[in-house]
């Protein structure tokens, strides 16, 4: 089973990129896709109705802003659309599909980076917490891709002694990551086959971040443990940019779905 993530920075703008020629490339079993920034009826055919995959989408309600978006080789079971929380809801945050016992979610954490935001995305976080415990107990396998804008670590940023203090990387958020991982049943699974260090997935567009590969860690594919057990190799891909984030594709052993 391979699982691609990509926050698109616009699913137009990817798409006039050549992403989702490379994609189709990949042979993904499921696509996530974050901040998709369009309505459906906005998007060109091939990305509203990709060959050979089925599209589901949660579109913000704010015109060209955030927004989330699944493509899926079978189709679902089940669809939904947000967790019930009005301010991640409305921003379209939050699209799950449930294929048999499993589901992929493609989710798009708020930044606190502009001025106000940081205790929205703390309150955000706190309710997000809360739903991510009931499903870790709830016996379904699980795989939430995305844009989290969070780095966990050291080794998940490049300048992480002066982004102490930055949003993405407050000694809080680090510790949110943490009882995630340790009390609510989830797993930073990209860790589990890739420990290497300098493996980003978001480059800033000031400076030459990009070149100089000054970057963060901030895609992430968490699941359960089970699936967690399954997974065999991850990816970023670098060689062409179709947004400000690199793809993560990584390949699981297959479950009974």
């Amino acid at each position: 089973m391979r699982v691609l993530t990509l926050n698109v920075n616009g699913i137009r703008s990817a798409a006039s990129k050549g992403f989702l020629e490379w994609m189709r490339r990949q042979r993904p079993d499921f696509v996530c896709l974050q901040e998709i920034r369009a309505f459906p009826e906005q998007m060109p055919l091939r990305a509203r109705r990709p060959r050979g995959y089925h599209a589901y989408f949660m579109p913000a309600e704010r015109k060209g802003y955030s927004g989330v978006g699944i493509y899926s080789r079978v189709p679902a079971d089940r669809v939904v659309r947000g967790i019930g929380y009005r301010p991640c809801d409305a921003e379209g945050r939050w699209l799950q599909i449930d294929v048999g016992d499993l589901s992929v979610v493609s989710f798009y954490m708020p930044s606190g980076s502009t001025p106000g935001r940081q205790p929205r995305k703390f309150r955000f976080m706190k309710r997000l917490m809360t739903h991510l415990r009931q499903l870790g107990r709830d016996g379904r396998s699980y795989v939430v891709c995305g844009d989290w804008n969070l780095a966990h670590k050291p080794i998940d940023l490049t300048n992480w002694r002066s982004n102490q203090k930055h949003s993405g990387f407050l000694p809080e958020e680090r510790a949110w990551l943490d009882r995630l991982f340790s009390r609510a049943g989830f797993v930073d699974t990209f860790r589990v086959v890739d420990d290497n260090p300098e493996r980003y997935t978001w480059w800033s567009n000031r400076g030459q971040a990009w070149a100089k590969n000054v970057g963060w860690r901030l895609d992430y594919q968490i699941t359960t443990p089970d699936l967690a057990s399954r997974a065999r190799t991850a990816s970023i891909y670098t060689r062409r940019r179709f947004s400000d984030h690199a793809p993560l594709v990584m390949d699981y052993d297959d479950i009974d779905r």
